[in-house]
């Protein structure tokens, strides 16, 4: 039986204000597991302390561990989509997954730049991240493109945060998380465009798991069938 499960940090409501947290709360903020914590490296890019190279190098382990998430993800979906839209979706997601990868690549990098040991291993990705593993198996587009819905709120909502949190510190890395962001809204809107109905109305409006995405979205695609 499948299980559900919410997005890292839990979901964001954009209708309402939502408070961002620090960047210091976001390097040491605990879940089910231990998060990636914030160390002092030897040295970091002239014009910043090494406490602020260290504690941006830490809210970035997040976005690589997410990132890399994503992108196995983004495959699993490949692999498992069947049904009349296997095609259209299988075909669609590998460039998203190069790109995700490429962002993944990019962060990596600018941690090490920062002074820090960036970690890509999967042992480390299970330890440090905060959700669960993605919760649909072998299913139909739809169901598929439901939860990439819910997927893709999460990375995005996550990434906004922490470029807001560390524009200030440290305006290059600000800059690589905005690039990467106008992506993967394009590559949510290209998710979202199966689930949107003539009225601008998606299935999945309301949806806090991957589960729950998934059934809204296949009531949506039979009442407008």
């Amino acid at each position: 039986m499948i299980t559900g499960r919410h997005c890292p940090w839990g979901l964001i409501d954009l209708r309402a204000p939502t408070a961002v947290p620090s960047l210091e709360r976001m390097a040491a903020k605990t879940s089910r597991k231990p998060k990636t914590s914030a160390s002092v490296p030897a040295y970091t890019v002239p014009g910043m302390t090494t406490e602020q190279g260290g504690r941006v190098a830490a809210a970035l382990q997040q976005r690589l561990n997410a990132l890399n998430d994503l992108a196995l993800t983004l495959k699993h979906v490949h692999w498992n989509v069947v049904g009349p839209h296997f095609i259209a979706v299988h075909t669609m997601l590998d460039p998203q997954v190069e790109a995700v990868r490429g962002f993944a690549d990019e962060v990596a990098e600018r941690i090490a730049t920062l002074g820090v040991a960036p970690v890509g291993t999967p042992g480390a990705l299970v330890a440090q991240r905060t959700w669960d593993d993605y919760a649909v198996g072998r299913a139909g587009a739809i169901e598929h493109l439901g939860a990439l819905d819910v997927v893709y709120q999460g990375v995005i909502a996550e990434h906004r945060q922490v470029a807001e949190e560390v524009e200030e510190a440290d305006p290059v890395t600000n800059d690589l998380l905005i690039t990467h962001l106008g992506q993967l809204e394009l590559f949510h809107w290209f998710v979202r465009a199966h689930l949107e109905n003539s009225g601008g109305e998606l299935a999945t409006q309301g949806a806090r798991t991957e589960t729950d995405a998934a059934s809204r979205a296949t009531r949506g695609r039979r009442r407008s069938a």
